[in-house]
């Protein structure tokens, strides 16, 4: 078996040569790539440099309406929505970059206990939330990894009226293979890890001390992951610490290193970019901050270079920047967030967060932006739930076959939202949204979404196919 710290072995010498590599603008080469991408197979590492350097406007939009077409033929019209849950912001690492480094002594500290957890839980039930990411500092209380696999059931087992969270996904400090068969025993969606910069000397300089100054330790982590059973994984980088380029091409190869060995690459890729921190120099004034313009490109690429995966797009972001970027191949969004624990329940109090929001919009609002740009808000959780997870999910999204359940999933599970949480005007501008949509599915899918779409109507929760 490969060893845990060789599991991953980035090649960053390959990704200097080709970023070192002198490389002009070429519309026909350019052009014949977004040909490729339309083939829904991915694109090679090679192709992505000719992508990388577009500056031109014209074919910088010939490549947005290419992801969106691509987006659109997996996934379809729908945009799945969750709520990060912060359950502590103890931490004993020293991210340069986040707030809940250990020496920021300014930061209030808080871990919830299961009562506090499962309040904060009732909140977002309250606001229509179905799916949730549970994230943690790296010290978590006595009780270790007990503690987050209590947690992970409080959530399940919170009941609100008829409401209750579906799907738990989690983002927590990289554990042993024995630790992840404990949280895939837990029933956990996604294990979710960002590698923060795959540039080993930078990830150095901004990990000084603390578990996570382990490079190798958080490289290998999604094989640990894996080879315990978790179907489903998310990665990313942190925008904003070393070259987006640089950054671009290691999360490629760490996609294609886990679909070589496991049969299957990441389920979703983040692209979180450094926000502002409280007591954090280095968030306020990243070492490579990322322009508006690349940010659409880094979304665009990699649509089109791995499209059968989900693209996470966060409340970091402002809302003019979340609208511009949705129609480049985005599928998932976080909505109505808090990143201090305890944060819901008590909303006044911003204390302990662990970066600045760009989007401090509800849950019903972004729903109903969402349905005024024509995409339907999901609440969908269906595959965990079916089996449609790792390498079975892979072989329905790779050929575009995953959107048969994807829209029939958003319109129901919308529905049940416009009938237990909306407000007259979101519901209003849904309705006409969903009208559209309908008319727009072939025949066999729209009568299935019609169906479970009167069956939500008529009382029944939880439709899903």
């Amino acid at each position: 078996m490969v060893g845990l710290t060789e599991a991953f072995p980035l090649n960053e010498a390959s990704i200097h040569q080709v970023l070192e590599t002198p490389l002009l603008e070429d519309p026909v080469r350019v052009r014949e790539l977004l040909a490729k991408a339309r083939e829904m197979n991915g694109l090679d590492d090679g192709d992505l440099p000719a992508l990388m350097t577009l500056r031109e406007p014209q074919l910088l939009q010939e490549l947005f309406d290419t992801a969106r077409w691509v987006k659109d033929q997996i996934y379809g019209n729908r945009i799945v929505l969750f709520a990060p849950l912060y359950v502590s912001n103890q931490c004993g690492n020293e991210c340069l970059y986040c707030a809940f480094r250990a020496s920021n002594l300014e930061l209030p500290r808080r871990t919830l206990n299961q009562e506090e957890l499962a309040a904060e839980v009732r909140c977002l039930l309250s606001q229509g939330h179905k799916r949730l990411v549970l994230v943690a500092g790296e010290d978590y209380p006595g009780e270790g990894l007990d503690y987050v696999i209590d947690a992970i059931r409080t959530v399940y087992d919170v009941r609100h009226g008829k409401d209750n969270i579906r799907r738990v996904n989690i983002n927590i400090a990289p554990l042993d293979v024995a630790g992840f068969r404990r949280l895939k025993e837990a029933e956990i969606g996604t294990y979710q890890l960002f590698q923060e910069t795959y540039h080993r000397e930078t990830y150095g300089r901004m990990h000084p001390r603390g578990i996570k100054a382990d490079y190798d330790w958080r490289l290998g982590c999604m094989d640990r992951a894996m080879m315990a059973g978790i179907d489903d994984v998310g990665i990313g980088p942190l925008f904003g610490l070393y070259d987006w380029r640089f950054e671009l091409l290691a999360t490629m190869q760490h996609a294609r290193h886990l679909e070589e060995r496991f049969g299957c690459g990441p389920h979703t890729i983040s692209m979180p970019r450094i926000e502002p921190a409280d007591g954090s120099a280095t968030s306020e004034a990243p070492p490579y901050a990322v322009t508006d313009e690349d940010f659409s490109k880094i979304i665009a690429i990699l649509r089109l270079a791995v499209p059968y995966t989900g693209l996470i797009l966060s409340t970091r972001e402002r809302p003019e920047v979340r609208r511009q970027v949705m129609n480049l191949g985005i599928s998932q969004i976080s909505a109505g967030s808090r990143t201090n624990p305890g944060g819901y329940v008590d909303d006044s109090v911003n204390g302990g967060a662990q970066f600045s929001l760009g989007d401090h919009r509800s849950l019903d609002e972004v729903v109903r932006d969402l349905a005024e740009m024509g995409f339907i808000p999901s609440f969908c959780t269906s595959c965990y739930r079916m089996g449609r997870t790792g390498v079975d999910f892979m072989d329905i999204a790779k050929p575009g076959e995953i959107k048969a359940h994807c829209n029939p999933n958003a319109l129901s599970t919308l529905q049940e939202y416009l009938e237990d949480h909306a407000s007259p005007l979101t519901r209003c501008q849904a309705e006409q949204m969903m009208a559209r949509n309908f008319r727009e599915l072939d025949p066999s899918t729209r009568e299935l979404a019609e169906g479970m779409v009167a069956r939500v109507k008529r009382g029944e929760r939880d439709v899903f196919c």
